[in-house]
């Protein structure tokens, strides 16, 4: 199936846009096939066999697509198809060949993982575990060592530093920069263990399953890919005792604060690195910024999401993520107004001063895995507990994955308030079914302007669909589930295969320090698997974007540019859901 659905990424050409757009990956055997026509008027269609025999016809009115300024008529196929290929003919044009598979995801899934093993700080990449010799590479920051920022913010507060150096080695490389963030890896391993919560015990979740340096340790492959990131999420935990820097009430100046349980927010360059840049030329100054609520709360609620998950596999690192995320939570409490904002160069900010989400999620987490009484309290104190969590996912709405935890895995909280998560995020899912069925291209979001990370934010929304076809078995969530993936792999307008070495039209130049292709043909390509950030009409701030701003419509401001980092960035929140969603399908194939 890899070698159907892959494109070999050294080929230069391509073919051009075609009016038939469809999943360039394939279909589901069993599965809903949908494809848009771009046409000015009524079209009549036919799908073909390989071997030229018709197997399905008929016709489909244009309607129009405010996202992409084109007129978009809709063809379904919901039934079964022997696997094999096929082509769409609808007047006069036919389509490229089209896939039919038993399971058309499970390579996605690997290479959308092995993206994290790739994206890994503290160890050299090796041939071995990559798809290409060229993506293997040394080590990057090999041992970290880093203190706190010190010197003038770019919003003039000095920083005093402080005497702490900080083995903060390991982790993932969060994005097309070097930074390492605390709230960004928190939704990221978040999203990787539910994914193996839902469906342990499934094809996918088996080790052996991935290509990794800890394959054949008997624990499941994901398990061990996002551990890599626990613990290094565990080491950026202050120890007690820690006096820390933090912004003064004011705005205007520091404190000092005893730091013990917090978390840094991130470690990260003191300014930015070139692009691009091989990790054995990277010597730049990197340093521990200040502790927050948020990166606290999300350490909180991982911490105690693995303790649950390790609880059998690992006892000692069950309780030493149990541990963590019990001082964490507490930390939180006593310094509930750490905020995060945009005033250190070199890294992304991640800020964020609503933190009532974090806590709901990190006292789920808790409480389902512990039963702990001020946990459970702090879930019906919650305003999330009262009128159920909002359903947006995203490193700044975090209470919908404490819902979705509380209604996937058994716990003793109480049926009232799971009952109040249930109903609200069916409710939010029948939004998206209603954003899906208005969407000419069908894809559950809601018209409008695109932002960055269109395409995670998208994925982000296929999990709480996914989520509600286990609660329900309706078909109709999984049909958007599917959808949605279908978007990212060529369905839109675009005709554009956002994910690098899928389909006959992938991404190939994303914004990145190594996979810098794009800029320098020194550099390799990104390995297949890869999820652009896709269309961003709104942050349209780097300069291929800003040249593009009044030239696009929502669904077409993006460039395969590497310089596009508003548009084309890679991040680890963004493919996590990638993996969540192809486990997903491929664990509820056959499934009606």
């Amino acid at each position: 199936m890899a070698a159907l659905a892959t494109l070999l990424l050294g080929a230069t050409d391509e073919p051009a846009a075609s009016p038939i757009r469809f999943d360039q990956v394939g279909f589901e055997a069993d599965g809903p096939k949908r494809f848009a026509i771009e046409t000015t008027a009524p079209v009549d269609w036919t799908l073909r066999t390989e071997a030229g025999d018709a197997v399905a016809n008929g016709s489909a009115k244009p309607v129009p697509d405010a996202g992409s300024d084109q007129s978009v008529a809709t063809v379904t196929i919901d039934r079964h198809l022997a696997p094999g290929r096929y082509t769409l003919a609808a007047n006069g044009v036919v389509s490229r060949p089209i896939i039919v598979a038993e399971r058309p995801f499970a390579a996605l899934f690997r290479d959308a993982m092995s993206f994290f093993y790739q994206q890994r700080a503290g160890i050299p990449i090796l041939a071995a575990h990559v798809q290409r010799p060229d993506l293997a590479r040394p080590a990057g920051h090999s041992h970290e060592v880093a203190t706190c920022f010190t010197g003038t913010d770019t919003l003039g507060v000095v920083w005093p530093g402080c005497n702490a150096k900080v083995d903060v080695t390991g982790g993932w490389y969060d994005a097309g920069d070097r930074g390492k963030y605390v709230v960004n890896a928190g939704i990221s391993v978040w999203t990787l263990l539910n994914a193996y919560e839902r469906a342990h015990g499934g094809a996918l979740m088996h080790d052996g399953v991935l290509a990794l340096p800890e394959a054949g340790n008997a624990v499941p492959d994901l398990l061990d890919e996002a551990r890599y990131e626990i613990d290094w999420m565990l080491r950026m935990q202050i120890p007690a005792g820690t006096r820390v820097a933090v912004l003064a009430a004011d705005g205007r100046g520091t404190r000092m604060i005893e730091g013990g349980g917090l978390a840094w927010h991130k470690v990260a360059d003191t300014h930015w690195a070139a692009l691009p840049l091989r990790v054995e030329d990277d010597h730049a100054t990197r340093a521990l910024y200040p502790p927050s609520t948020a990166a606290t709360l999300n350490l909180a609620a991982v911490a105690a999401q693995a303790a649950r998950i390790w609880r059998t596999i690992d006892p000692a690192f069950a309780r030493r993520c149990l541990d963590a995320a019990i001082r964490a939570y507490a930390a939180a409490a006593r310094e509930p107004a750490l905020f995060a904002d945009a005033r250190f160069t070199g890294s992304g900010g991640y800020g964020d001063r609503t933190v009532a989400d974090e806590a709901y999620w990190a006292a789920a987490e808790l409480a389902i895995t512990t039963g702990d009484a001020n946990a459970v309290a702090a879930l019906s104190q919650s305003p999330f507990g009262a009128r159920g969590a909002p359903g947006a996912i995203g490193w700044g709405d975090t209470a919908t994955l404490g819902a979705i935890s509380l209604l996937s895995v058994r716990s003793n909280v109480p049926a009232d308030l799971i009952a109040v998560q249930r109903r609200a995020l069916l409710a939010g899912a029948d939004r998206l079914l209603a954003d899906d069925a208005a969407q000419p291209y069908r894809f559950p979001a809601a018209s409008g302007d695109t932002q960055w990370g269109s395409n995670g934010a998208l994925l982000d929304r296929a999990v709480l669909l996914g989520t509600a076809y286990d609660l329900t078995g309706r078909v109709e969530y999984r049909t958007a589930v599917t959808d949605a993936l279908d978007y990212v792999l060529g369905r839109n307008p675009l005709d554009r295969s956002y994910v690098s070495g899928y389909g006959v039209r992938p991404m190939r130049n994303p914004h990145h320090r190594f996979w810098g292709h794009g800029i320098d043909p020194s550099f390799p390509l990104p390995p297949p698997g890869v999820l652009s950030g896709g269309p961003n009409s709104v942050a349209m701030t780097d300069p291929v974007a800003a040249a593009m701003k009044g030239r696009c419509r929502p669904l077409t401001c993006w460039s395969d540019d590497a310089r596009a980092f508003t548009q084309n960035e890679v991040a680890i929140n963004w493919n996590a859901p990638l993996v969540w969603v192809a486990a997903f399908l491929d664990d509820t194939r056959g499934r009606r």
